[in-house]
């Protein structure tokens, strides 16, 4: 009897109903895993969110204290359409950029955010592009006057460690800091992310590239002006900013 018990979980059609039997659990337990770890995981995505918007306008928080400071500094949250006008009934926090810009610009929802922060108010908007391997993204803050910049938070999806995933280090961001993204005559140039790039200036519409991240910086000079041409109409008539048509 033994010998047959040895042999029977021997067999191909023990082996293969354990097999079964051993996908379902797994699967059941990692079901429930990411059920029971979605809601976190929302949150947190949601915090990080805050505190990139916030980072734009140096302020800087954990997730813990990132909604509260959330609400103190973000006194406006709007949508505009492509033609600048305040959308009713969406709520700019959860548009999807990943899904707006597959649509048509007339049919996209533009989420725009208003911080004042020590007297000076701050018009953040968020970004999404192409960079060599998957999507980048992140947050622009400008000036009252909507051309200098007060700072800029960037992200990806898979650039290249050392290269092109450099776009999230505090040194390459800061370079954006107080750029223009107008020139003289007003028209909208963007930043441009130009390879040995060495000017002080901040009027020239560049930065320096990261070596070795061509591609990447392409992504994020493009990034920046077809974000900004679409809130354009809204800066227009808002502000008393003389802009040109673009």
């Amino acid at each position: 009897m033994e010998e047959k018990a040895v042999n029977k979980t021997n067999s191909n059609s023990y082996t293969f109903i354990f097999a079964i039997v051993m996908v379902i659990v797994v699967g059941v337990v990692l079901a429930f895993a990411a059920t029971s770890l979605q809601p976190m995981q929302y949150e947190n995505a949601r915090q990080e969110k805050m505190q990139n918007i916030l980072a734009t306008v140096g302020v800087q928080t954990d997730r813990a204290g990132a909604e509260a400071l959330f609400n103190e500094y973000i006194k406006e949250q709007i949508v505009l359409n492509n033609e600048g006008q305040e959308k009713e009934g969406v709520n700019a926090f959860d548009v999807d950029l990943a899904k707006e810009i597959k649509r048509t610009p007339e049919e996209q929802n533009f989420p725009l955010y208003i911080a004042e922060v020590e007297g000076e108010t701050y018009y953040i908007i968020p970004l999404r592009g192409a960079g060599l391997w998957n999507a980048i993204f992140g947050y622009i803050s400008l000036q009252e006057d909507v051309n200098t910049i007060k700072g800029a938070v960037f992200d990806h999806l898979g650039e290249t460690p050392g290269l092109g995933a450099e776009i999230t280090q505090e040194w390459f961001r800061q370079r954006f800091t107080d750029e223009k993204i107008f020139n003289d005559n007003g028209e909208l140039i963007g930043v441009s992310v130009v390879k040995g790039n060495t000017s002080t200036s901040k009027d020239d519409n560049k930065v320096d590239a990261i070596s070795g991240a061509t591609i990447t910086g392409d992504g994020v000079s493009d990034m920046i002006s077809e974000r900004l041409k679409h809130y354009l109409p809204y800066f227009k008539s808002k502000t008393e900013v003389n802009v040109a048509n673009n």
